[in-house]
């Protein structure tokens, strides 16, 4: 009679173990080929970068860089500062630069900032042209307005500083100081009516001495104050009246001296909003 062989059972292994060895492969594939990407972008010459500037602002760049580590193509954010959120594509061989606002540049760069000389076109039209120093119009330049208006001069951090000469559209021209985009210092101002005024001005306004000749042909030379004629000047008529004397709301107010055409004299006469009220002495005719 012959054996009866009983065929050993298979042992099988648990699902659970095989689930995990099959996780652990994944994960390991995915790490593997995320590491290679990484590997494969980092040989190409991209890069995730942050620069931090001594003006208080940061930049976050992501694209490609040279073999010196240097930006040359890709896109920066400014993370503080007065610019925080704005982006902007960059492209160092060509030195253009396009902002998400819709202002453009084009000219050189340093460090992802505009520096050296270039053109800056900004959304609402106005036009920059001139030197940069680390991003801000600082230096020689000129800016021409939507309307028609323009600045040459000098400029520091985007205003107006220093000397130099504004164009209005209808011809009126300002040539002298700035300081932070207003008028100080002294500069003559031309309307297109041919009015003049060559002076001191602060904030914007004449303050201090100057001499303001009127497109009728009157002049005043004394002085200012907030714009108006106030303290001690002559205002000569074009039809030759003169007063010599004190001012105060850009009228004779005060003590004074008139004199007509004729000859005749007031002086030492009191004023009061452009009119005498008192007199000490009779008015004189020169004897001839």
């Amino acid at each position: 009679m012959s054996e009866i062989t009983v065929p050993k059972k298979k042992r099988r292994l648990k699902s659970g173990f095989t689930g995990r060895t099959n996780i652990i492969i994944v994960i390991f594939c995915i790490v593997l080929a995320v590491a290679l990407t990484v590997g494969v972008i980092y040989l190409m010459g991209y890069r995730y970068t942050r620069y931090n500037f001594a003006e208080g602002y940061s930049v976050t760049f992501v694209g490609k860089v040279n073999g010196e580590n240097q930006p040359v193509s890709g896109r920066i954010t400014f993370n503080s500062g007065e610019k925080s959120g704005l982006s902007a594509s960059v492209d160092s061989a060509t030195g253009k630069i396009v902002y998400s606002n819709g202002d453009v540049y084009e000219g050189q760069t340093k460090d992802l900032l505009r520096h050296g000389n270039g053109k800056l076109t900004f959304a609402d039209g106005r036009i920059y042209e001139g030197e940069f120093v680390a991003d801000e119009a600082s230096g020689a330049g000129k800016m021409t307005y939507a309307n028609g208006d323009t600045y040459e001069g000098s400029f520091l951090k985007g205003a107006k500083n220093g000397e130099g000469k504004y164009t209005w559209a209808d011809g009126s021209t300002y040539e002298g100081s700035y300081v932070n985009d207003r008028k100080n210092g002294k500069g003559v101002m031309s309307w297109a009516d041919g009015s003049t005024f060559d002076g001191t001005y602060v904030e914007d306004k004449k303050h201090g001495e100057g001499t303001y000749i009127y497109a009728n042909g009157d002049k005043y030379e004394g002085g200012f104050e907030n714009d108006v004629r106030a303290g001690k000047g002559t205002y000569l008529w074009a039809g030759g009246e003169k007063y010599t004397g004190e001012f105060k709301s850009n009228t004779m107010w005060g003590v004074g001296t008139y004199q007509w055409p004729d000859g005749r004299i007031l002086k030492d006469g009191y004023f009061e909003d452009g009119v005498i009220v008192r007199t000490d002495e009779d008015i004189s005719v020169p004897v001839e």
